[in-house]
């Protein structure tokens, strides 16, 4: 009896304790579970969506309606590692830049969400969980809510073309929450 209690409070047992706190410590910085019951919803209008104006454009008082933000391509999110809806779409604004819409937005909250611009395709079901980093992509930020309408502004030097899909890719695990194939209009 006297040895059992030496045993439980010796090096070995001290040890053991720190290792498991130390390794419970990383699994909760690294998975971040408390994020899947946390939701954080972002509702921003479509820049330079101001109701339409006249313009003038010739002296006699005819006028033209003013230059608005055009659709260029468009798609529906998929559900990939974490159930995700929406619509995705790529915008040509008025000033000439390029944004990304997520519009009714509606997935998982995780660690190190990231909203990509990829050439990938997009494939249901487990297979598309991980294509999207292995060809082109851009990072356009960080995922900005797991719900909601939102717009990420793509670098000037980035030809929209030249991409077919966006994906929610969690940059942690280097998986896809979900990805919408982009349709040109």
């Amino acid at each position: 009896m006297r040895r059992g209690r030496k045993l439980l409070s010796g090096p070995l047992v001290l040890a053991v304790l720190v290792v498991a706190v130390a390794g419970v410590s990383f699994g909760l910085y690294w998975f971040q579970p408390w994020k899947l019951w946390q939701d954080e919803t972002v509702q921003e209008a479509l820049p330079s969506a101001a109701a339409p104006s006249a313009t003038p454009s010739a002296p006699g008082g005819t006028s033209t309606p003013a230059a608005r933000p055009r659709t260029l391509a468009s798609g529906d999110l998929i559900s990939h590692e974490h159930a995700t809806s929406g619509t995705v779409k790529l915008v040509r604004l008025t000033d000439g830049s390029h944004v990304v819409r997520l519009e009714n937005l509606d997935t998982s909250n995780g660690p190190d969400l990231r909203v990509w611009l990829t050439d990938a395709p997009v494939k249901e079901g487990k297979a598309g969980w991980h294509v999207f980093d292995d060809g082109k992509h851009v990072s356009l930020g960080k995922l900005k809510g797991n719900k909601g309408n939102q717009n990420y502004v793509l670098p000037d030097d980035v030809d929209p073309a030249r991409y077919t899909s966006i994906s929610i890719w969690c940059d942690r695990f280097d998986v896809s929450f979900g990805a919408a194939e982009l349709a040109r209009a």
